[in-house]
């Protein structure tokens, strides 16, 4: 589905991505682990064409590299940022309404705003408040959700249990293995290790812009060399 050959990307002079490859399958979870800076966020801006990607990316053998942001979300690419770019001043039901892609209706594809409000019960309960007065868990959960809105055949899904509680970690858990169950392919950046290969099909280890490993849960679990060289602090 999703196919990433010799991407490169740059902020400025600073060569941050430098030669990643990747692929994801249909309805494949793929965990894109890395301890902070080492280019996990920037491989998910750069196939959004959020930054200037040098490279080969094909989405379902499209070349996508170089167009631009809302030309790749028409595609079927959803994404989820790491920092919560939700509409503050929005309720919770607008900011959902807006993840609906143009001339789509309301339960057109694999998500209606009632399966939401049916996975996060939080969100059906603020349904009608300003999303500015939500926890950040809350928010999370609202940006995962209006990206969903928009039902993407691939999402992008960066850091999504940063800062929640276990509880809430559990859930967005929950959900990352429903949208598989829809036939959504996901490419998921985490921190945690027991959420990444307790829910992923596949994983990809990232260490100074390029990927150092690719193999399965249980291929990593074993791989200490790699843990401790890439992964652990």
């Amino acid at each position: 589905m999703l196919e990433v050959t010799d991407l490169h990307a740059y902020y400025g002079k600073s060569h941050i991505l430098q030669g990643v490859n990747l692929n994801i399958q249909e309805g494949e979870i793929v965990a894109l682990l890395g301890r902070n800076g080492v280019g996990r966020s920037t491989t998910c801006k750069a196939i959004m064409g959020e930054v200037v990607p040098h490279g080969s990316v094909k989405f379902r053998g499209q070349e996508i590299a170089g167009k631009k942001a809302f030309e790749v979300a028409n595609l079927g690419i959803g994404y989820v940022p790491e920092n919560r770019d939700i509409f503050p001043g929005l309720t919770t039901r607008q900011n959902l309404i807006l993840g609906l892609k143009p001339g789509q209706k309301d339960g057109a594809g694999r998500w209606a705003m009632q399966d939401m409000f049916d996975m996060f019960s939080n969100l059906s309960e603020r349904a009608d408040v300003e999303a500015s007065v939500m926890s950040g868990g809350e928010q999370q959960m609202l940006t995962m959700c209006r990206t969903l809105m928009g039902d993407p055949d691939l999402v992008m899904i960066d850091e999504p249990t940063e800062g929640l509680s276990p509880q809430m970690v559990q859930k967005v858990a929950t959900v990352l293995q429903e949208i598989a169950k829809r036939g959504v392919s996901t490419l998921l950046v985490e921190q945690k290790l027991s959420i990444a290969l307790d829910i992923a099909n596949r994983v990809y280890v990232m260490g100074h812009g390029q990927v150092v490993f690719e193999g399965t849960p249980q291929e990593l679990k074993e791989r200490d060399d790699v843990r401790k060289e890439w992964l652990e602090v």
